[in-house]
């Protein structure tokens, strides 16, 4: 039974979708790219990026500063705690994603983590405003890590370009006029939660992240070399996603996925237990804070009938934090109470 179980998820192939013609200026094969993410956002989920123009350097470069990070004594980063705007660093075995409804997750996970977003200026006015999700980066020592902060704006500011990118493609898979979606990117919310998984002892029903869907539009993540992500396919089994050199996993958020009415599915995935030590420099490609995901013309039904209410972005960012992080719980208790 295990091994026709094993035979099936083989043939279940995860879609490969080269844009490097396109990235390169070629436009004459943008309708074809748009029906292949089309398929594969509408049939699984998820899809390898390749020929996506972002340097290999450069990724190896992030995957080296977020290892030393990691690396750094525990009082360095535990000065660096995750605040209400969901930045800085979440210590192993300190969240729980609780209300995913994918699973029943009852064990608090082993990864730890340290998320940075778009680095602003203290007088930047959603900052002087004090705009949830969008407080000021917190970074490590520059004595410490002398490199880190450069090169993460730096992997930041290629991700929001290839983000930007794919935008066309977007539009046009949602049969809408090629340009459509930049007016809702012209200030991405974006966030990039980096991510060390140890090998350890598996106790029952523990992952290093267990079983979630993404909460934003789409998520970019470069492969790691050491195993451990797995997607849940349409049968409903979990299948290892293997390594593909250069390539950039994405797969639909939940945000992009009530925007288009569920024709876009939100790919449900998690981590095991890895079996050395495994990063993660995760980017979650968002709109801007503003953007009501009211739902695409070409994504009602016959009876026009909306199975999600429309939000903001920071609406939605907002629920989901507070219903799957425990401290983004905790803490909009505490400000419940204050007012």
């Amino acid at each position: 039974m295990e091994i026709k179980k094993q035979a099936k998820l083989e043939q279940q192939k995860i879609p490969v979708i080269d844009v490097s013609k396109f990235v390169g200026g070629d436009f004459s094969e943008l309708e074809g790219l748009a029906l292949q993410v089309r398929q594969a956002q509408e049939k699984v989920g998820y899809y390898y990026l390749i020929g996506h123009g972002i340097n290999s350097d450069l990724i190896k470069r992030t995957f080296e500063e977020i290892t030393q990070f990691f690396n750094l004594p525990e009082n360095e980063k535990n000065s660096l705690k995750i605040n209400e705007h969901q930045i800085g660093y979440i210590p192993p075995k300190s969240s729980l994603l609780k209300t995913s409804g994918i699973e029943n997750n009852t064990k608090l996970d082993t990864n730890e983590a340290f998320q940075l977003m778009r680095d602003r200026f203290p007088h930047d006015k959603k900052v002087t405003d004090g705009i949830r999700f969008n407080g000021l980066n917190q970074w490590p020592p520059s004595e410490l890590l002398p490199n880190f902060r450069r090169v993460m704006t730096e992997y930041h500011d290629n991700m929001c370009r290839l983000g930007w990118r794919m935008l066309p493609i977007y539009s046009v898979a949602l049969q809408l006029e090629k340009n459509h979606l930049y007016q809702y990117f012209r200030d991405p919310h974006f966030i990039n939660r980096n991510a060390h998984y140890t090998p350890s002892n598996v106790e029952e029903n523990q992952f290093g992240l267990a079983a979630h869907s993404d909460h934003g539009f789409i998520t970019f993540l470069p492969i790691s070399n050491e195993p451990g992500l797995e997607v849940k396919t349409q049968s409903g089994e979990w299948m290892a996603v293997p390594h593909l050199q250069d390539a950039i996993f994405i797969n639909t958020g939940e945000f992009l996925s009530r925007w288009t009415n569920g024709r876009f599915i939100a790919t449900p995935h998690r981590v095991v237990i890895p079996k050395a030590h495994r990063y993660a420099i995760t980017f979650f490609y968002n709109p801007s804070d503003e953007t009501i995901n009211t739902v695409f013309p070409s994504c009602l039904n016959n009876k026009g009938k909306l199975l999600y209410e429309p939000k903001t972005f920071l609406q939605y960012l907002k629920e989901y934090a507070e219903g799957n992080y425990l401290h983004q719980a905790e803490f909009a208790k505490r400000q419940n109470a204050a007012s």
